[in-house]
């Protein structure tokens, strides 16, 4: 055998597959479309949807790989295939490609949607080696990485945004972004990122305040909105009271130290994933 079974999961776990719930995204504009009885958009939608799961791994890869020697060193990071050496660079660089040939594969014939998948690694990569150590302009980044699956959804599959889809979407990727901030303040100061120092605790708990207001307000008008009663009836507003609830329930986990890592945290909890059911079953209550 080229690869021993603990090999190739030390390979799967390098690409962090229970990120790609983040790549959830590109699906919005499908779901408020109501258009996933066209098969055709269905399945361009899914394959912007693993083109993205192939660029994120690749940032992934990219990013321990260039971080592998200060990982090395922290308490939690160090348990990473790159950084304890269960991955050496080879694979993990050949593993990179094979999942930029793969995403390249996916979005062929649709310029946009490579563009965009363009536009996500070099963001992607400018913040792992460098852009992560400035303020701000960090947690934008992220945002702007939740905004180009968004976009991948709607504008590359011909579906068109809506403005206030962009709206609540750029403010609940910043909320997301800051609240991970937040979380990363409880580690011990030694293992905390340097961008920490420019975030003190008053100030991440303002621009988590801010962008949580702004995304329910924001998302509230969009359920009130003429297009959103047009085509979604009452239901979508009474989804309103699921998304506070939701969002003050991922506030209060955040000041618990959880929230690190979003896509884990969000699948770990049973009141956020109830709360995602029940959103799922009002918005589709009257569809069927």
């Amino acid at each position: 055998m080229l690869f021993s079974f603990s090999s190739l999961l030390a390979l799967v776990r390098l690409m962090r597959p229970h990120q790609w719930v983040k790549n959830v995204f590109v699906f919005a504009g499908l779901v408020f479309s109501q258009r996933w009885d066209v098969l055709a958009l269905d399945f361009s939608v899914l394959q912007a949807f693993a083109a993205f799961c192939c660029v994120s791994s690749l940032v992934y890869i990219l990013n321990d790989w260039h971080d592998r020697a200060s990982d090395a060193l922290h308490p939690v990071k160090r348990k990473r295939p790159l950084a304890s050496g269960a991955v050496t660079a080879v694979p993990a660089l050949l593993l990179a490609a094979a999942l930029l040939a793969a995403g390249v594969a996916l979005a062929a014939g649709n310029r946009t949607l490579l563009l965009l998948l363009a536009l996500y690694v070099a963001l992607n990569i400018a913040y792992s080696w460098g852009l992560k150590q400035v303020a701000v302009v960090d947690v934008s980044i992220i945002a702007a990485g939740f905004m180009l699956r968004l976009l991948a959804g709607t504008v590359a599959v011909g579906i068109p945004p809506s403005r206030w889809l962009l709206l609540t979407g750029i403010f609940m990727t910043l909320y997301l972004g800051f609240c991970k901030r937040k979380a990363e303040s409880f580690q011990e100061e030694s293992s905390q990122r340097a961008v920490m120092a420019g975030y003190p605790p008053a100030l991440i708990d303002t621009f988590i305040a801010t962008t949580m207001t702004a995304t329910l307000t924001t998302y509230s008008l969009f359920t009130t909105s003429p297009e959103a009663q047009l085509q979604h009836g009452q239901r979508l507003m009474y989804t309103v009271p699921v998304v506070v609830f939701a969002l003050l329930r991922y506030t209060y986990q955040v000041h618990r130290g959880q929230g690190e890592d979003v896509a884990r945290d969000l699948l770990r909890d049973g009141w956020l994933l109830g709360a995602g059911a029940l959103w799922l079953f009002i918005f589709l209550s009257q569809r069927f």
